[in-house]
């Protein structure tokens, strides 16, 4: 039988909001036009679906940053709302219908919010238009755990699961919630029987590691670089499908016999009903970012993995990734 690879990817996103003039109008109907005139687009607002510092709001405010430096658009505003994991934002987005000057940076952590807030919006309700980056995640224990790799740690986890304490840094639907999840239930591990532990960001989750709350923490691999640097912390693995640069002595799960590839993603869509054109407009300054080169050494200095599709190929992976984060929840009881 084939194998069946696992995809869950974990979502930071940042809430993009464009909003290019009058209601109705096409962004190439605003002031600045629709940038195929060789001028900037102008009016673009990025929204952020929660609090300032976060990783949607660095994503957003770096393609701001970079579509104003490469001059694909000018004046561009970001804003924040946030709420509910994002879905107060989500729910912004899918009452907006037809609003094309209006898009949100998303990811996988909306997509489980959308589920545990029992949120009346959805993202299938909305327009995909475009998958920007990837980050893996990463399984680590403190310098002096008894687990040396990632089997030793999953014998023992699978041997006695509600001993075993997974520290994440994300609440039940989030990103850090459904990797150890989904790698329980890759192992063999009911994980409705996951010792789960939440904690408020990769801040709190650190030290809970460190100090030994925690068997092991389960996140973002840059939350943990620096640690891991100083010999605080070692990585037994890390969910992507192949070596991270940063550290090239860690294994993937799938290199340790174990299928699962997990990765944090963060996209944008638009409200539902928008027009061809409004969309096009989208898709085409998302494109033009993506190609220049100050988005290139963005990629390059926060680790980023470029991960970019549009359209209709990040709608078909958005309806997979929600059917799966719906399908793991429903099995926890939490959808």
């Amino acid at each position: 039988m084939a194998t069946r690879r696992n995809v869950l990817v974990m979502g930071v996103a940042a809430a993009t909001v464009l909003a290019l003039g009058a209601c109705g109008a096409t962004a190439g109907q605003d002031e600045g036009g629709s940038g195929d005139d060789g001028k900037p687009v102008a009016g673009l607002r990025i929204m952020v679906p929660n609090t300032p510092g976060g990783g949607y709001d660095t994503t957003a405010r770096t393609a701001a940053k970079v579509m104003e430096d490469a001059k694909i658009a000018t004046g561009v505003q970001v804003f924040n709302l946030p709420g509910a994991g994002g879905t107060v934002g989500l729910q912004r987005m899918v009452n907006e219908k037809g609003n094309g000057k209006l898009a949100m940076q998303m990811g996988l952590g909306v997509v489980g919010a959308s589920y545990t807030s029992k949120s009346s919006a959805t993202l299938t309700q909305t327009t995909p238009l475009a998958k920007m980056i990837e980050e893996a995640g990463a399984i680590v224990v403190p310098k002096d755990s008894p687990y040396k790799t990632i089997g030793d740690l999953v014998a023992a986890w699978k041997s006695d699961p509600k001993k075993i304490a997974v520290g994440g840094g994300s609440s039940p639907g989030g990103p850090d919630h459904l990797l150890p999840m989904q790698l329980a239930k890759t192992v063999g591990i009911d994980p409705r029987q996951v010792n789960f532990v939440s904690y408020d960001g990769g801040g709190e989750l650190l030290p809970a590691v460190l100090g030994g709350k925690v068997a092991f923490g389960a996140s973002g691999f840059g939350e943990f670089l620096d640690q891991v640097e100083a010999g605080q912390l070692r990585v037994l693995a890390v969910t992507s499908e192949q070596p991270i640069a940063a550290l090239k002595e860690v294994p993937t799960l799938k290199a340790s016999g174990i299928d699962l590839v997990f990765t944090n993603w963060r996209g944008i869509v638009a409200p539902p009903g928008i027009s061809d054109g409004d969309k096009k407009v989208w898709i085409d300054a998302l494109t033009k970012m993506h190609e220049s080169a100050e988005w290139q050494a963005e990629l390059a200095k926060r680790g980023w993995t470029d991960a970019f599709v549009t359209g209709d190929a990040f709608a078909t992976f958005l309806t997979d990734q929600d059917k799966s984060v719906a399908d793991l929840l429903k099995q926890l009881g939490l959808a």
